[in-house]
């Protein structure tokens, strides 16, 4: 296997991923000749509708997944948060690397923070998972849709009169833009997507040399950590079309391993959080943490919060000036 074709998506933020990918292969087996293969997805063709309309199975991933199939390309680099909980029959992830800061970051205008912002704001965010907690923080505030890569968002921010607008710090740090934020929101509090600030490297089910190759890539505790999550949004449900957010983490003083997890309606004025703890237990008990907290939710209520966002249209954005 001397040559690799690396699937990725052609924002600056997806070729610095499968960059990454690429320089840490090559470090290693030097003797590799990996190229890139750009490819559009529905989500990045598909910029003037919210996520929540357009569906989002697959939504950044499908037309990647397709060309591993059928043998366009070798691996596909992905955030695993765009990552559908169920993969295709034939596909599997060979590698979960090692997460970056898992939080959402506020880039306020005027270094304003979340709670200093003045009443009626104008927030932008294309995630109603986002949406329906900074309304539950902060009823008073106005959220806006917006939607394109990070560059294309900060733009749009820029030039209108929104006071602030949220984003994956991870997305910042690996395009040198941090000094743009005003305030990181703590994930316990505000939580991430599902897999939040992970790469997922995606292969050809029985692929074992690529398997071989990408174990250097594969981080236990970000692969456990991701896992609950995404089995708490698997059993839930959920995707951009529902506000649903969780966190995973192990203490590093004694190992212990906690997801919190949480459900809101789209207006923020209900919000279902809960946390489960127990010794670390490797993927597998990650996954049966992740399981017990989304049955806590479900016993909570939460299903009945959910089947009422999915019978009705997420909430009309405010056009952009």
């Amino acid at each position: 296997m001397s040559r690799l074709v690396i699937g990725t998506r052609g924002s600056a933020l997806a070729l610095w991923q499968s960059e990454y990918v690429r320089a840490a292969l090559l470090a290693e087996h030097p003797d590799l000749e990996i190229s890139l293969q750009v490819i559009r997805t529905k989500g990045d063709k598909i910029l003037d509708s919210a996520l929540a309309k357009i569906g989002d199975k697959g939504l950044f991933t499908k037309e990647i997944e397709k060309a591993l199939l059928e043998g366009n390309v070798d691996l596909a680099v992905h955030s695993l948060k765009d990552l559908p909980t169920e993969l295709q029959h034939d596909l599997t992830v060979a590698a979960v690397t090692t997460r970056e800061d898992p939080a959402d970051v506020l880039i306020g205008k005027n270094g304003h923070t979340l709670d200093k912002l003045a009443k009626g704001a104008k927030v932008l965010t294309g995630s109603l998972r986002r949406q329906a907690q900074l309304l539950y923080r902060r009823s008073d505030l106005v959220v806006q849709d917006v939607r394109g890569n990070v560059q294309t968002r900060l733009k749009k921010f820029d030039a209108s009169d929104a006071q602030a607008i949220i984003f994956a710090k991870a997305g910042l740090v690996r395009l040198n833009l941090t000094e743009r934020i005003t305030e990181r929101l703590d994930p316990v509090e505000f939580l991430p997507a599902c897999g939040q600030g992970a790469l997922a490297i995606e292969i050809r089910k029985g692929d074992t040399r690529l398997v071989d190759l990408l174990r250097l890539l594969d981080d236990l505790d970000s692969r456990a950590t991701t896992a609950a999550e995404r089995v708490f949004l698997g059993r839930l449900g959920g995707g951009c079309q529902v506000p649903v957010g969780a966190f995973a983490r192990i203490s590093e003083s004694d190992r212990t391993m906690s997801v919190t997890g949480m459900v809101a309606n789209l207006d923020g004025s209900v919000l279902l959080q809960d946390t489960v703890s127990g010794p670390f237990a490797g993927v597998d008990g990650a996954i049966a943490l992740g399981m017990e907290l989304a049955e806590r939710l479900l016993a909570q209520g939460c299903q009945e919060i959910l089947e009422q966002i999915l019978d009705r249209s997420p909430l009309e954005p405010e056009p952009l000036p």
